[in-house]
């Protein structure tokens, strides 16, 4: 799905050849600082590296339209966007900007359902708690039906009763639907519970580890 070639980033990643297989859970780990999120922002354009080639479905991503690549290779960042108005507005508005047509309150609930946020479509967003807001996000993505997830520690917000039922939710949706999740997270428990292959950052470099569950 991608090819990471030569991949220079300012002095926090030297990436020498890493690939990111399609239809699989990647977990990233490494520690603070070493650059996680920023393999996620180069992924889908948000960041540019200093050097080497970025290759999405074998095509550099230099030549592909930005816009584009972004519809393709949703990211949900660690800090939750909320837009003005109501569930299920913000719902839509993934959809808005990937000149789609709205849907129906039926399927809006039916997303709800996926990540277990038990709130009115006509609620006020604003209203929500900071992990219902995380919630509310990845019910956006899903939403949006992207080829590739990219989510920058996906429970960052849930409390810990909260977290494995929705992971585990969005995990078996991605999987079902043969897609493509690349997470990042600090926690190795996570990483080995759900993803097929882990690349740890050392020494600025990927170095992957399968995992052998």
């Amino acid at each position: 799905m991608f090819r990471l070639k030569d991949v220079k980033f300012k002095d926090i990643l030297d990436i020498k050849d890493t690939n990111i297989k399609k239809n699989e859970v990647t977990a990233i780990i490494g520690k603070s600082g070493s650059g996680k999120t920023t393999i996620l922002r180069l992924l889908n354009k948000m960041t540019s590296p200093d050097s080497g080639s970025i290759y999405f479905k074998e095509e550099d991503i230099k030549n592909l339209d930005s816009i584009e690549l972004r519809r393709k290779v949703q990211m949900l960042s660690q800090f939750p966007i909320i837009f003005k108005g109501n569930i299920r507005d913000n719902l839509n508005i993934g959809l808005k900007f990937m000149d789609e047509n709205p849907k129906s309150d039926e399927e809006l609930s039916k997303v709800l359902n996926k990540v277990h946020l038990n709130k009115s479509l006509d609620e006020n967003s604003k209203n929500l708690s900071g992990g219902e807001k995380q919630r509310l996000c990845i019910g956006r993505i899903v939403l949006s039906n992207p080829e590739v997830f990219l989510f920058d520690e996906p429970s960052s917000s849930l409390d810990e009763d909260t977290e494995k039922i929705i992971i585990d939710s969005l995990v078996n949706h991605i999987r079902s639907c043969d897609k493509t999740l690349v997470f990042v997270t600090h926690s190795l428990d996570m990483a080995y519970e759900y993803a097929d292959t882990i690349l740890e950052i050392v020494n600025k470099d990927l170095k992957e580890r399968r995992n052998e569950k």
